[in-house]
C-alpha cells in the first residue's frame, strides 16, 4: 500500500461524503445558486483539512484502544501500517490546511478556525467522560454548513443554523447505532456510549428520537429558503424513508446488517437533498 492509500485509509476519507452535501447546500443557498469558484474551492479545501484532522486526531489518541478491541485491531496505526509520529504530523499539517483556507475566506472564518478545531479534535477525547459523546460529533460535522454559509455571507442566520442542528440529530442518531456493536467492549475498557449506559435497546430508541428531530430541523431550514420548493421537500421525503430504512435493519438490536445502516444508507442522505436543493435552483 504506498503513502497516500495509507493515509487515506487512515482517515476514511470516503466518509467526507456524510457532510460535504450540507456544506454545498448551505454555499448554494447562501449564494443564491451562484457561488464563486475561489470560495468553493477554498471551503471544499476547509472540509478535507478538518475531516483529515478529526479523523487523524481520533485514530492517533485512540490508537490503544483500537489495539485492544477486536473489531478495530486491524486499523492502520494498531497494525503498524502509519506510525504515531507520521499520524501526529498529518494531524498537524491538516490543521494547518483549514486554517489556511479560512483565512483565504474571511477574518470571521479565520478566527473562528480555532473554535471549529476545537470541536473536532475534542469529540474524540469524550467518550471517555461522557455518554453523549454521540452528540458532540454531530456537533463536528454541523460546523460544515455553518462555515459555508460563513464563507458566503460574513455572518450568521437561521438557515446555516437549522441545517446544522439537523446534521447534528442525524450524525447522533447513526453514531449511536454504530456504537452498539461495540457495547461490551466499551464497559469492560470504562468508555462511555449510549448503548454502554442504557443498554442496545434504549440506546436505538434514543437513535430514533435523534433522526426525528434531524427531520424535523432539515424541514425548518428548508421553510427559510425563499428558493427551495418542491424538489427540496421530495428530498426530505427520501431522507425520511432513508431512515426508516435505517432504523428497521437494526430494529430489536440486530446489528448484523450494521455496515449498510451505517455507510451505505448514511452516505445518500445527503446527496438525496443536496439533488432536491440543486433542482429547485436550477431547474424548477
Amino acid at each position: 500500500m504506498n503513502l497516500i492509500a495509507r493515509y487515506a485509509s487512515l482517515v476514511k476519507f470516503e466518509h467526507t461524503i456524510f457532510a460535504l452535501p450540507f456544506a454545498l447546500i448551505s454555499l448554494l443557498v447562501a449564494s443564491q445558486g451562484r457561488p464563486p469558484l475561489p470560495v468553493l474551492g477554498w471551503v471544499l479545501v476547509a472540509m478535507v483539512g478538518a475531516r483529515s484532522a478529526a479523523m487523524g486526531f481520533n485514530r492517533l489518541v485512540d490508537r490503544r484502544i483500537d489495539a485492544a478491541n477486536p473489531r478495530t485491531a486491524a486499523r492502520d496505526l494498531p497494525a503498524g501500517r502509519v506510525s504515531a509520529l507520521g499520524a501526529a504530523v498529518f494531524v498537524i499539517l491538516s490543521c494547518a490546511v483549514l486554517v489556511l483556507a479560512a483565512w483565504r475566506l474571511n477574518p470571521l472564518c479565520l478566527a473562528l478556525s480555532p473554535v471549529a478545531l476545537a470541536v473536532v479534535l475534542g469529540y474524540s477525547l469524550t467518550k471517555r467522560f461522557t455518554h453523549w459523546a454521540h452528540l458532540v460529533l454531530g456537533l463536528g460535522l454541523a460546523i460544515a454548513p455553518v462555515g459555508a454559509w460563513l464563507a458566503i455571507t460574513g455572518g450568521f442566520a437561521p438557515f446555516p443554523l437549522w441545517l446544522a442542528a439537523s446534521v447534528m440529530f442525524w450524525v447522533a442518531g447513526f453514531d449511536t447505532i454504530y456504537g452498539c456493536q461495540d457495547v461490551e467492549f466499551d464497559r469492560r475498557a470504562g468508555l462511555h456510549s449510549l448503548a454502554a449506559r442504557f443498554g442496545v435497546g434504549r440506546a436505538l430508541v434514543l437513535s430514533r428520537v435523534f433522526h426525528v428531530l434531524a427531520v424535523g430541523c432539515i424541514a425548518g431550514a428548508f421553510r427559510r429558503a425563499d428558493a427551495l420548493g418542491v424538489a427540496a421537500l421530495i428530498g426530505v421525503l427520501a431522507m425520511i424513508g432513508l431512515l426508516a430504512w435505517e432504523q428497521a435493519l437494526v430494529r430489536g438490536g440486530d446489528l448484523k446488517h450494521i455496515d449498510k445502516a451505517f455507510f451505505a444508507i448514511n452516505s445518500w442522505i445527503g446527496m438525496v437533498l443536496l439533488a432536491g436543493v440543486l433542482a429547485d435552483l436550477y431547474l424548477l
